[in-house]
């Protein structure tokens, strides 16, 4: 059976870009997250089933590549979930075959300029739009061209949100937001910090005041803008600045401090003394 597909329906959050633009009516909230960063299945699934709205599959600084993205797009099908992957560069040839795979919402690393941007969005836009390589006949994407219309169509069942994480984007983030197809724009305090020199400092006072400079931009030009905050007073404190998502853990650092737990409860002290 033909396999139908409703993009941009503002009744069905079939992309991240659906789900932002409905929040304020659904879950009447910012919308939280997690990375997905040990390339397990299973873990993703656990993790889709917790009652998060998003998820970031990540394959910049995680074992990812495209058979274990492609397990784990499986795993998390169905669960009431949003799904992010991050490919490790801006790149058109990793982009094609991510969106082949079934990738619907890409988060692009390290988008300086408005042209890495317009790169980014042209690498998930078939000809004349972009430049994407057209082989739905043998993707997941189309359903192996079970979607009708899917060629025609695909545009609108991706969402592109890019990534603000270096002081040239920072300096660039207004004609970054103004790029047509850009959905959203993700702060990296991190990778921010560095680039500012304080390294290691994601609550530096100036790269603070960076991030919250680029959701002022966002507002502003009417579009989304996340942020990765770990320290929840932190993640507290940007999205009352205006943050619309954000990644407030991981899998593997949830796993690390648990158990470094149970070792400090169990395993560092005399058997006695238990």
């Amino acid at each position: 059976m033909p396999l139908r597909v409703k993009p941009g329906n503002p009744d069905d959050a079939n992309t991240f870009r659906d789900a932002l633009r409905s929040q304020n009516g659904k879950a009447g909230r910012p919308l939280t997250g997690m990375w997905v960063c040990s390339g397990s299945p299973l873990v993703a699934e656990l993790c889709a089933g917790s009652g998060l709205d998003w998820l970031l599959i990540d394959a910049e600084h995680s074992p990812n590549g495209l058979e274990s993205i492609l397990a784990q797009l499986q795993a998390v099908n169905g669960y009431p979930v949003q799904a992010l992957v991050r490919p490790p560069v801006n790149d058109t040839v990793l982009i094609k075959q991510y969106l082949d795979l079934g990738v619907q919402n890409l988060l692009i690393p390290m988008v300086n300029s408005a042209a890495e941007a317009e790169a980014a969005v042209a690498a998930t836009r078939y000809p004349p739009q972009g430049v994407r390589g057209v082989g739905s006949a043998l993707a997941r994407a189309s359903r192996w061209n079970r979607v009708p219309d899917y060629l025609a169509r695909a545009s609108e069942t991706v969402s592109v949100t890019v990534q603000i994480e270096s002081t040239a984007a920072v300096e660039a983030v207004e004609e970054i937001l103004a790029v047509d197809g850009v959905d959203a724009i993700f702060l990296g305090p991190s990778d921010l910090a560095a680039s500012m020199g304080v390294l290691g400092q994601q609550e530096h006072p100036k790269v603070r005041a960076a991030v919250e400079h680029c959701l002022t931009a966002a507002k502003a030009a009417g579009k989304p803008a996340g942020v990765n905050a770990f320290n929840p007073d932190t993640a507290r404190s940007y999205l009352a600045a205006g943050a619309a998502f954000v990644l407030v853990g991981a899998d593997v650092a949830l796993l690390a401090r648990g158990s470094e737990a149970l070792a400090n409860a169990f395993a560092t002290r005399d058997p006695a003394d238990r």
